[in-house]
């Protein structure tokens, strides 16, 4: 057991897990479920000053263009405004700056003071405006260097467009007929035509849970550090805001203890981290002092201490102020108790919904595969199986009227017409080069080898002769054995092999006797060629660009991706991808000794645990039950049934990532000789996290980003999600050489720039 534990932490679970962020369900536009409430500054993601700035008047502009006419509204309900804005921050003010441009009416509602997180902000904080080449199209401008600075720009900007606030703390927001209600606790609410909600996402400070935390000595919060000058103080975290405040005071002249649990930094940015290990260090003069435990916990506070847990054991250190700046929980119950989503997290009506998918798609797989819904449709002469073709049958059409009255050609027809139509979708959401060429790939491969070569070509060529003799013969025997049960007479659904290789496409391999051309196609896909592209692109070269599963997972599961599940427990889930591929190779171990020994009994039986059963005279076979082989419970349940149909509740990757034995082959060769790596600059990585969570193989690409090291989970699919969503351009595709160091960069653009909108 020792060692199979070693075997998937190599393979899986010794990679970087980090969770995401819960977060409101915002669409790319800023609108939600609730039809009128729009979201705007870093509850979508993104916690750049800049970002908020562009996300507030860009909203605003959204709901101009869709409003026929604007009016002077007060905000009650008889005289709705025509926007209410929910927050007084730079996302805020941005909306109600851009909204007064276009003559829209308008109340701003704030619960504290206008920029509020900016005038929080530590004295002489300095200011990251990021990235410094983007101008938000906005009525602010963020070109301040510190908090003052800051703080006097934003605020000047709100005088002279006389933006006022009214002070009140919305709960939430309700639908009032056709228009919104913005309720406030003394009841004068604010009726809208338009919501734009502006929180951002300092909610409630996260706890320790530990003694004394609600002691007077504890704050969340460092407003100016020369206050403690001379004093014993204890930070607890590692993030920028901690390395900052533990910085600024040791700069101020307090006696600084750093604690936080991990073995090393990886979130806070390289300036902030390398501030901290100068004082610490003493490499950096400071009237105060700093040092930095890690690998502690704080277990408990007193009125003039802390207690900690150690990596050597117990201490006690001094402390007349402690700040525990470990983050916050962003503001839910405001979305919640208005209507709108929270991502990843479930409802009865997400759970209903989640039921009636399963139960649709179980109906649908059973149709499709041959099963007793397939034979109630048969018996009752139902659609397919009583096909009418709109054209006389004979002649080339014989070959399509015969294919259409098979479940599996209208499957496969929806199929590709699912892949085509979202395809388009995925690539006006993300119009990138990579994307761009991404999805035709998938596409056309979908359209030509996996659906028109076995349901259309293939027959046409048989009826019209091709296959009767000569060469096309020798090779139709050898790849489109005749078949009684096949309505075409030759099984050319085998055809699939050119594309799906062993062991996610089994059958041509599972046979009653050996098929070499079929067994020698399938050794060179399985171990030549996917080898080979794993090496130089990683395992998306063939999941994200080839693989028909992929296909329907990047274009109709693109929109879904956010909701597949991070973090230690799922990713230790991975490794049942490895148990499905043992037990393919054992099935083809197993069917090899058949063929070697075909009168023996053991042979019959594994005929019909692998091949549901097909030839009639093995049907008489004790066995419990045709359902109880890999056919039905591989190929049926996990891949059909519960792959797509969790797609809208747990991203479409959900077969590729945790079952799929040919992608469970393909980690293993991309751990022992692959060469592909997502590179990161982490410079430049503002711990935003929107690349983990958009990754539907739930990796955390942060963590790799904020370690600066390039991203080597086998589990990437190449979807360029998190390429493109970067806010700051720091990710990219590349290769690295046998020492580790880059060796190229892909050259196909991934991301999009700052001038086209993003």
């Amino acid at each position: 057991m020792t060692a199979l534990r070693r075997y998937i932490h190599w393979l899986h679970t010794g990679w970087p897990s980090g969770d995401v962020n819960r977060l409101p369900e915002v669409r790319p536009d800023g609108t939600t479920r609730v039809d009128g409430l729009l979201v705007a500054g870093d509850l979508r993601g993104v916690p750049l000053l800049k970002f908020a700035a562009e996300s507030g008047a860009r909203i605003v502009r959204t709901i101009a263009s869709g409003m026929s006419e604007t009016g002077t509204g007060t905000g009650s309900p008889d005289e709705p405004v025509d926007v209410a804005i929910v927050g007084g921050g730079v996302a805020g003010m941005s909306a109600a700056l851009e909204a007064k441009r276009l003559g829209l009416s308008f109340v701003v509602l704030e619960a504290a003071r206008p920029f509020a997180t900016v005038a929080h902000f530590p004295a002489g904080k300095p200011i990251l405006a990021y990235p410094p080449e983007m101008i938000p199209q906005s009525g602010l401008s963020i070109t301040a260097s510190d908090r003052e600075s800051l703080l006097r720009e934003l605020m000047g900007a709100a005088h002279s467009a006389g933006i006022e606030t009214v002070t009140a703390r919305a709960e939430c927001v309700l639908r009032d007929g056709e228009h919104l209600r913005v309720v406030v606790p003394n009841g004068d609410d604010v009726t809208a035509r338009r919501v734009v909600v502006a929180i951002g996402r300092s909610g409630d400070y996260r706890r320790l849970g530990v003694p004394g935390e609600d002691g007077d000595s504890v704050t969340n919060r460092l407003h100016d550090p020369a206050v403690y000058r001379g004093k014993a103080v204890v930070v607890a975290g590692g993030g920028d805001t901690a390395l900052e405040a533990a910085a600024a005071l040791a700069r101020a002249g307090a006696q600084v203890v750093l604690s936080y649990r991990g073995a090393a930094f990886t979130r806070p940015k390289p300036e902030n981290a390398g501030a901290v290990a100068a004082l610490a260090e003493g490499r950096e003069a400071a009237p105060g002092s700093l040092r930095v435990i890690m690998e502690s916990r704080i277990t408990e506070i007193a009125a003039t201490s802390v207690s900690l847990v150690t990596a050597t054991g117990p201490e006690t250190v001094s402390a007349e102020a402690v700040f525990v700046l470990i983050g916050s929980e962003p503001p839910l119950h405001f979305f919640r108790r208005s209507g709108v989503p929270i991502s990843g997290e479930w409802t009865r009506r997400r759970t209903v919904s989640l039921a009636a998918v399963l139960s649709f798609c179980t109906l649908l797989y059973h149709w499709k595969s041959g099963g007793a819904v397939t034979a109630w449709f048969r018996e009752r002469a139902l659609f397919p199986f009583h096909f009418t073709p709109p054209v006389d049958p004979s002649g080339p059409w014989e070959a399509v009227a015969v294919s259409a009255t098979s479940p599996g050609f209208w499957y496969s027809l929806a199929y590709t017409i699912l892949v085509a139509a979202f395809g388009v979708l995925r690539v006006r959401r993300r119009p990138t080069p990579y994307i761009r060429a991404q999805t035709w790939s998938l596409a056309v491969l979908q359209i030509v080898p996996l659906f028109l070569l076995p349901y259309l070509l293939l027959p046409w060529m048989g009826t019209a002769g091709w296959f009767d003799e000569g060469v096309g013969a020798t090779i139709a025997e050898g790849l489109f054995p005749i078949t009684e049960w096949d309505p075409h007479g030759r099984e050319y659904w085998r055809a699939s092999g050119f594309i799906l290789a062993w062991p996610l496409f089994l059958w041509n391999a599972f046979t009653d006797r050996p098929m070499g051309l079929w067994l020698l196609i399938g050794s060179l896909q399985t171990f030549v060629l996917i080898p080979w592209l794993v090496r130089r692109w990683g395992k998306g070269a063939y999941c994200g660009w080839i693989c028909s599963c992929g296909a329907l997972a990047e274009t109709l599961g693109d929109a879904h991706r956010h909701r597949m599940p991070h973090g230690p427990r799922t990713n230790q889930m991975n490794a049942v991808g490895q148990a499905v591929l043992a037990l393919a190779a054992l099935l083809l171990l197993l069917r090899v000794v058949a063929w070697a020994f075909p009168e023996a009994s053991i042979a019959k039986t594994i005929y019909m645990a692998l091949h549901m059963g097909r030839d009639a005279s093995w049907n008489e076979l004790p066995f419990p039950g045709n359902y109880l082989n890999y056919a039905w419970f591989v190929d049926l349940l996990l891949s059909g049934i519960i792959g797509v149909g969790l797609y809208f509740h747990f991203s479409g990757r959900a077969w590729c990532r945790f079952v799929c034995p040919l992608a469970a082959l393909m980690h293993i060769y991309a751990r022992a000789f692959g060469r592909f790596r997502i590179f990161s600059e982490k410079k430049k990585c503002i711990s935003c996290n929107l690349c983990t969570s958009v990754c539907h193989q739930g990796i955390d690409v942060m963590g790799f980003a904020n370690r600066g090291l390039p991203m080597e989970d086998p589990q990437c699919v190449r979807c360029s999600a998190c390429v493109v969503s970067c806010p700051t351009g720091v990710l990219s595709f590349g290769r690295v050489n046998a020492n580790g160091e880059v060796a190229a960069v892909d050259r196909v653009r991934a991301t999009l720039r700052l001038e086209e909108g993003k």
